[in-house]
């Protein structure tokens, strides 16, 4: 997909501190693509609803079902937020410059910093805590939920 060429350099370490911090709300996706872009909005919705099976859990319990498809789109949305701050971070300085900022390829904005791959190793910390723990979650409630209706059966 070819887009605009933007107007103001976009900073790549800027880029993946926004993907690390503000991830769940698509502030990277905003600050590289625009407002107008969707996946900056899918990001706040599906963290939204992941949000909302984290307080189902506090409100009705761990037995609630619908709380367990919920929270795995936190952790998942948790972890693609911090893919995208690794995938900046390792982004190499020409390929940077082609993408995001065409209207000047030699612009310093798409460096590599000691900043970048701090942003690259929180980034791998928080991704991969989020992931297996939903992973973790998910597979504990659906094995648990099995057993109750194998019990419900065997009765």
């Amino acid at each position: 997909m070819n887009r605009p060429a933007p107007l103001r350099p976009k900073n790549k370490t800027l880029a993946a501190w926004l993907a690390l911090a503000g991830g769940q709300l698509g502030l990277h996706r905003m600050y590289l693509f625009g407002v107008g872009d969707g996946l900056a909005w899918l990001h706040p919705a599906l963290a939204t609803l992941g949000w909302w099976g984290v307080y189902r859990v506090r409100t009705y319990g761990q037995d609630d079902l619908l709380s367990w498809l919920l929270i795995p789109l936190l952790g998942f949305t948790l972890a693609a937020t911090a893919l995208a701050a690794i995938f900046y971070g390792l982004t190499g300085f020409e390929k940077w410059n082609t993408r995001f900022n065409a209207a000047a390829p030699q612009s310093p904005a798409g460096h590599t910093s000691w900043l970048t791959i701090g942003a690259v190793v929180f980034a791998l910390l928080i991704g991969s805590i989020a992931l297996t723990s939903s992973l973790a979650f998910s597979f504990q409630r659906y094995f648990e939920y099995q057993v109750e209706e194998g019990r419900k059966i065997s009765q």
